[in-house]
């Protein structure tokens, strides 16, 4: 049987555009782990915020909006950018580079940034408040995915690591490290870390999609943070800490270039996220509970790759998306599925501009390399 498209990697990237592809092609979904979601997606800070990712990804994560929330996927929880009196100027500078986006960011005044982030040090006086700020149901938001794309007839294969890629007759040929084999029409690079790599294996030229290194603790701290503190983040990148059932979600905002792997926290950058931490606040932390670190992807721009190869015919960049790719999910697959179909915008994708994260803009490079 030939599939008309197979998507490689199902985590939220591969399981949304496959649900969106489903309901207008015959679609094959694989994952090289034994679940879906088993890298990136299951290690998501989760949280959709308008500002994350830059001015350049706010379109699709303002269009993602609507959807996560009218289906139940978001609880309102805010955020704040910190910073110290040398930092205003970085201060202003990043609510300027939102004007004209539709992102609401409201600047503070030092008492009422203490009456939102308890224990925190006298010297962190600046701040910017961005009240749409919200937490993200992952685990829910790519099952509700995957139970779409399986009504839509969608075929998952897991254990499914692809080796080899073939193009003939019109289609390509995918073989995986058991020895199975596939056909599709089209291919759909949803592979995240592994995007460049699956490129390579199909001999189209890779876009430089690297995969860094992200470290997330989860702390005990007396007393317990109050359900209600928002996201703080540092306006320098230093780091960033949520609430969660009384502990703290704490990250040192690291990104370490890394291989594709299954990546581990290392114990120096839990340490700098401590360390950081205790600059900011002087809450007492009773332990450290627990520690991951997840990879997130980015394109030499920063921005998602979204679009077929105008050097190798029916192959479907869906990769490079860094931090975001959570909060971005719904506008990005749908946009993804209309592009690869070739179908009109609708209502939540029609202020987007698929243009800017096309594969087409890395081609001159790649022809002079």
């Amino acid at each position: 049987m030939i599939h008309d498209i197979a998507v490689i990697g199902a985590g939220m990237a591969g399981a949304s555009i496959a649900a969106e592809l489903s309901l207008h092609a015959r679609v094959l979904l694989l994952e090289g782990e034994d679940a879906p979601g088993y890298h990136a997606t299951g290690r998501s800070a989760a949280f959709w915020e308008e500002c994350y990712g830059g001015p350049g990804v706010v379109p699709l994560t303002r269009a993602s909006g609507a959807y996560l929330g009218e289906h139940g996927f978001l609880t309102p929880r805010g955020a704040l950018y910190i910073g110290r009196a040398e930092d205003r100027a970085a201060m202003d500078a990043f609510r300027e580079s939102y004007e004209g986006t539709g992102v609401r960011i409201n600047r503070l005044a030092g008492p009422a940034l203490g009456g939102l982030v308890p224990h925190i040090r006298p010297e962190w006086t600046e701040a910017l408040h961005q009240p749409a700020c919200a937490d993200i149901d992952v685990a829910g938001l790519h099952q509700h995915y995957l139970a779409m794309a399986r009504r839509g007839g969608v075929e998952i294969a897991t254990r499914a690591r692809v080796t080899g890629l073939a193009r003939d007759s019109g289609a390509w040929t995918i073989t995986g490290e058991r020895g199975e084999s596939w056909r599709a029409a089209t291919i759909v690079n949803a592979a995240g870390a592994w995007a460049d790599e699956i490129a390579r294996l199909a001999g189209v030229p890779p876009v430089g999609i690297a995969p860094f290194r992200r470290t997330v603790a989860v702390l005990r701290v007396d007393p317990p943070a109050p359900a209600d503190l928002p996201l703080v983040l540092d306006i320098g990148g230093g780091f960033y800490f949520k609430p969660d059932a009384g502990r703290l979600w704490l990250s040192p905002h690291d990104e370490v270039p890394s291989e594709p792997c299954d990546a581990a926290p290392e114990e120096l950058d839990v340490a700098v996220a401590i360390d950081r931490f205790q600059q900011v606040t002087d809450w007492k932390i009773a332990a450290v509970e627990r520690r991951w670190a997840g990879l997130r992807s980015f394109a030499p721009d920063r921005m998602p790759v979204y679009g077929l190869d105008r050097q190798a015919e029916g192959f479907f960049w869906f990769a490079g998306q860094g931090g975001f790719g959570i909060q971005t999910a719904p506008a990005a697959a749908r946009l993804g599925a209309q592009l690869l179909l070739e179908m009109p915008a609708d209502a939540m994708t029609s202020a987007i501009d698929p243009a800017v994260y096309a594969p087409s803009r890395f081609a001159p490079a790649l022809q002079s390399a």
